[in-house]
């Protein structure tokens, strides 16, 4: 599996991940989606430099100019519901994309032990496809996988790009241990060192769903 960790280069992302990290700009509901907006724009057009991409001709007012257009059929897919404003960051983008979505959730059995579970699933078909499945968090890897062999009801896709803005490094080789090495890259703003044992990223930023759209119940 391939990796690209954009924590090891310069660019926006450095300053929207600070901001992201931050408990004094955290408080800003609003700026935090944003953050995590800008961040699936960025990722979305580094991704746009892997895909196939054919020739066409189109007309000017002035002449026929020869174009190159993305010939790779996407399928945008996320995760309820930090990854809404991620996702909405990559359909910014890639706006002719077909979208899916997935609502996986921890369910808790005891303070620090829990089984993730799908409850929603809403796909196109996906045989051939390019897969872009974008989650901010990946903490343990377990929700991304269950997400993924969820989309596969739908067929199988021929190409799969992993993104998240923070993942654990425990994730990302879960990720690499179950997502078909062949066809995955994995896109992360960060890779952080732990989990703690509550299964969150430390330093991580917390919870990316209450940040962005205020405590559940």
């Amino acid at each position: 599996m391939k990796i690209v960790n954009f924590a090891e280069q310069n660019s926006l992302i450095s300053q929207y991940m600070a901001e992201l990290r931050d408990v004094d700009v955290q408080t800003d509901m609003l700026r935090f989606r944003t953050n995590l907006r800008r961040i699936g724009q960025i990722m979305a057009y580094e991704i746009s430099r892997t895909l196939a991409y054919r020739k066409r001709e189109i007309q000017t007012p002035l002449a026929k100019a020869e174009v190159d257009l993305i010939d790779s059929k996407l399928v945008l897919a996320t995760i309820f519901r930090a990854g809404v404003p991620f996702h909405q960051g990559f359909l910014d983008y890639f706006d002719k994309a077909e979208n899916a979505f997935v609502s996986a959730y921890r369910k808790y059995k005891e303070k620090e032990n829990f089984d993730v579970c799908i409850e929603y699933l809403a796909s196109p078909l996906l045989d051939g496809k390019t897969l872009i499945l974008a989650d901010p968090m990946l903490a343990t890897g377990a929700s991304m996988e269950l997400s993924y062999r969820a989309l596969l009801t739908k067929g199988t896709p021929a190409e799969i790009h992993v993104a998240s803005v923070i993942a654990s490094q425990k994730a990302v080789d879960y990720v690499a241990e179950h997502f078909p090495a062949d066809k995955t890259t994995l896109w992360v703003g960060a890779v952080d060192p732990e989990i703690n044992d509550h299964s969150y990223i430390v330093p991580g930023l917390g919870d990316a769903g209450d940040l962005a759209y205020g405590t559940k119940d």
